[in-house]
């Protein structure tokens, strides 16, 4: 349990913010800004499950949101074999949450009126939002891929590259079935609105 008694510390006023190994980054580091990224995400999932209460959508970004956190926790730990006389094992995404959130996606696309254009994000309220944090956790995972691509010192989980991709898959299926299950997407019209 992580337990938070002080909520400021000054130590951050350097520029520099800690991982969970206590090693200190500076606070533009691709590993910050990647789930720094994903915390905005969640926060944007927040703001949409304002209006998706009691429905089983809401459950479904209920878990979302936990494992956005397991995911931030997983970023915020250097990817390094744990000391075995240690007790301490990092949190880490594992396929079976890649698996979980895959069968969301399928059983959520199921119902979906099929697209005949690209979705422009609007529509209701929660939709709008799964929309924003759909854009937000690609740039999470551009950072990451980026991380993980030019910085050979500094590893990454890989499952957690096939985590994010879903995550961003399912957000967009989740707006569609925030708008009556893609019946009130807002639809792309490609050129409609240049001038004659």
């Amino acid at each position: 349990m992580v337990t938070l008694n002080k909520i400021y510390t000054r130590t951050g006023d350097d520029g520099t913010t800690a991982l969970a190994d206590g090693s200190r980054r500076a606070k533009y580091d691709l590993r910050i800004e990647s789930y720094g990224a994903v915390d905005e995400a969640n926060a944007a999932i927040g703001m949409a499950r304002l209006h998706t209460k009691g429905s089983p959508l809401d459950d479904i970004l209920a878990r979302l949101q936990n494992d956005l956190f397991d995911l931030g926790a997983d970023l915020a730990m250097p990817n390094v074999e744990p000391d075995k006389d240690s007790s301490f094992q990092p949190l880490r995404i594992l396929p079976e949450q890649v698996t979980r959130i895959e069968q969301e996606i399928d059983m959520l696309n199921a119902d979906l009126t099929p697209l005949t254009s690209f979705v422009l994000p609007g529509g209701a309220p929660a939709a709008a939002f799964l929309h924003l944090a759909r854009t937000i956790i690609r740039r999470a995972e551009r950072n990451l891929i980026r991380l993980s691509d030019e910085n050979n010192t500094d590893e990454i989980n890989e499952v957690t590259k096939k985590y994010i991709n879903r995550a961003s898959d399912l957000l967009f299926v989740a707006g569609r079935v925030a708008n009556n299950n893609g019946e009130a997407d807002v639809l792309w019209q490609p050129g409609a609105t240049r001038s004659s």
